[in-house]
C-alpha cells in the first residue's frame, strides 16, 4: 500500500511541474498568420509584442515630417483571431502598448474577437492601455504581479476580473465597460485607480479588497453597482462620482 501511494505522490508531482515552455515569438507568428491562439498550462517565455512594432517601425515616415502633414503618431494593430491562456506563466512583458520614445509613435493592440488570459500569472508588465476588446474578455483568476494598465482600454462585450490579484498599483482610469463586469473576490494590493472610468450596465465589487486607496474620482456607473462586503484599507477619493445620477455618498446612504 505504501508503495501505491508513492507512486500515486510521485505521478501528481509530475503533473505539477510538466508545464511545456512556448517561446512568444512562436506566438507571435500565429497571431501574425491570422490563427487562433490557444495555450494552456504552459510557461510563456520571451517578451509577447502584440503590437508588432518591431515589423511596423522601419516603413513609418519621419515623425517630425508626417506630423507636420497632419499624420497621426498612433500605430494601431488589430488581432483577428481569438486568444486564449489558461493557466499560463509569462516570464516577461505582455505589450498591447508600448510608447516608443526614440520614434514618438504609439504602438497600440486591438482585439476583434475573443481574449482569455484564466488563472494566469503576469510576472512582468502586463500593458493594455487604449486596446479596444470587441468581442468577450476573461482575466478571471489571474495574478498581476508588476505594473498593469487598463487604461482608456474599451471592453464592449462581457468582461470579468473576478477572483484577480493585483500586486502592483492597478489603473483602470477613463476605462469603458459597456456591459456588466465583475471584480468580486479579487485583491488589489496596492492604489487602485477607477478615476473617469464608466460602467454602463453595472459593476461588481463584492467582496474585494482594496488593501490601499480606492480612487474612483469622477467615476460613472449605470445599472448595478455591487459593493457588499468591500474592504478599503486607506482612503476612498469619490470625488464627482456618480452612481445612477446621484453622489457616492448618497448612493451609500439610500442603500442601508
Amino acid at each position: 500500500m505504501k508503495y501505491i501511494t508513492t507512486i500515486v505522490t510521485l505521478f501528481f508531482a509530475t503533473v505539477l511541474f510538466s508545464q511545456k515552455t512556448v517561446d512568444a515569438s512562436d506566438i507571435l507568428n500565429d497571431i501574425k498568420n491570422g490563427k487562433d491562439v490557444t495555450i494552456s498550462n504552459a510557461t510563456i517565455e520571451g517578451v509577447l509584442d502584440l503590437t508588432y512594432m518591431d515589423d511596423a517601425l522601419p516603413s513609418l515616415p519621419k515623425r517630425r515630417r508626417w506630423w507636420n502633414s497632419g499624420g497621426s503618431n498612433t500605430v494601431e494593430k488589430d488581432i483577428s483571431g481569438k486568444i486564449s491562456f489558461v493557466n499560463c506563466k509569462f516570464k516577461d512583458d505582455v505589450l498591447a502598448y508600448i510608447p516608443h520614445e526614440d520614434s514618438g509613435y504609439t504602438f497600440i493592440a486591438n482585439f476583434e474577437d475573443d481574449v482569455t488570459f484564466r488563472d494566469c500569472t503576469f510576472e512582468r508588465k502586463a500593458m493594455f492601455k487604449y486596446s479596444d476588446f470587441d468581442e468577450n474578455a476573461d482575466f478571471s483568476g489571474t495574478k498581476f504581479l508588476e505594473d498593469s494598465t487598463f487604461k482608456y482600454a474599451e471592453f464592449s462585450r462581457n468582461i470579468t476580473f473576478e477572483n484577480t490579484l493585483f500586486d502592483e498599483p492597478a489603473t483602470f482610469k477613463y476605462a469603458d465597460f459597456r456591459r456588466f463586469v465583475s471584480f468580486a473576490n479579487s485583491v488589489f494590493k496596492e492604489t487602485a485607480i477607477f478615476k473617469y472610468t464608466k460602467f454602463k450596465n453595472g459593476v461588481s465589487f463584492n467582496n474585494v479588497k482594496f488593501e490601499e486607496d480606492l480612487n474612483i474620482k469622477y467615476t460613472e456607473v449605470d445599472g448595478k453597482f455591487d459593493i457588499k462586503n468591500m474592504e478599503v484599507g486607506y482612503d476612498i477619493d469619490s470625488k464627482y462620482t456618480k452612481i445612477n445620477g446621484k453622489s457616492f455618498n448618497k448612493y451609500l446612504l439610500k442603500s442601508r
